[in-house]
């Protein structure tokens, strides 16, 4: 038997079959309708539904979605900042009604990128673990004591809006401060830009990345900002859960020890107390099928 997984977001939606271990044998990606009407939307996920349905003959067994936040998982309801038409949409009632008769189980994509980590990643063996996505914003989701852990609304591990500069920049979210304002690719850059940066036309957090591996001295501060403001999340969120581990994805983490090596220098400094001074970081290892995997999970009997 097949678990249909479903991972959606502003700028992709895949859907994909795992089997009972967990191994993707069917996975169909495209790209978020740019116009982001609601239906528009919806219609696109109940096709690829459609495609990946015929293609298990049958055989699933249930569904896991993993969706762009925030969410109310309990009433299977998403509202993605970046899917801006659906707002309070019933994206689980809807998949359940295009694949009747299984169970659904609906989870942030955060949640649904650390359990995938936690099972099948580099966070294999951890008990209390964070994983994170570090890209166009900072996201997070916990694993306690080796099972997921959404919290009341199922948008616990929001760590992206840990407030790191009490008196920093406006955030999207409505707060200040947030350590997306300081960490994600896109206000890394920003801020390169601001402080002098000579960046190429349509300059982006991988070009910043290739400047500070070649020395700029600009890139290299404000990787260094924002692994330091990583560094004090991550230290304030272990001493909070008793964390173990944390595994570190997204576009910005594929930079590499340009982001590791200071975010580790500084973590440091942090960890002052003992229980966390032993909590490791370490890169994720299943790239973009971590969400499939994650949302597979949700179902599955393994934690």
């Amino acid at each position: 038997m097949l678990t249909l997984a479903l991972d959606i977001g502003g700028t992709k939606i895949a859907v994909g079959l795992t089997d009972p271990a967990g191994e993707l044998v069917h996975k169909a990606v495209q790209p978020t309708p740019k116009d982001h009407e609601e239906e528009h939307v919806w219609s696109l996920v109940d096709t690829m539904i459609a495609d990946a349905t015929k293609t298990a003959k049958g055989a699933i067994r249930a569904v896991g979605i993993g969706s762009a936040g925030p969410i109310d998982a309990n009433t299977g309801t998403v509202s993605p900042v970046n899917i801006a038409s659906w707002r309070g949409f019933p994206l689980r009632d809807r998949v359940a009604t295009a694949v009747p008769g299984v169970p659904v189980r609906l989870a942030g994509d955060a949640i649904c990128m650390a359990l995938a980590e936690h099972w099948r990643g580099a966070g294999r063996g951890a008990k209390f673990l964070l994983g994170m996505v570090v890209s166009t914003g900072v996201g997070g989701g916990l694993v306690l004591d080796g099972v997921p852990y959404q919290g009341r609304t199922g948008n616990a591990g929001h760590v992206g809006h840990v407030v790191v500069e009490p008196d920093g920049q406006p955030c999207p979210c409505g707060g200040r401060g947030c350590v997306e304002t300081v960490a994600s690719g896109p206000w890394m850059t920003r801020w390169a830009l601001a402080n002098g940066w000579a960046a190429p036309p349509g300059a982006d957090a991988v070009t910043l990345a290739e400047a500070a591996d070649a020395g700029d001295p600009v890139a290299r501060q404000a990787f260094h900002r924002g692994a330091t403001a990583l560094a004090a999340m991550i230290a304030s969120v272990g001493a909070v859960c008793d964390l173990d581990l944390v595994v570190i994805g997204g576009g910005v983490a594929n930079s590499g020890r340009t982001l590791f090596d200071p975010l580790r220098t500084a973590l440091a400094n942090y960890t002052g107390l003992s229980f966390i001074r032993g909590m490791q970081v370490v890169p994720a290892a299943l790239g973009g099928d971590a969400g499939l995997i994650g949302a597979s999970a949700l179902v599955s009997s393994v934690r």
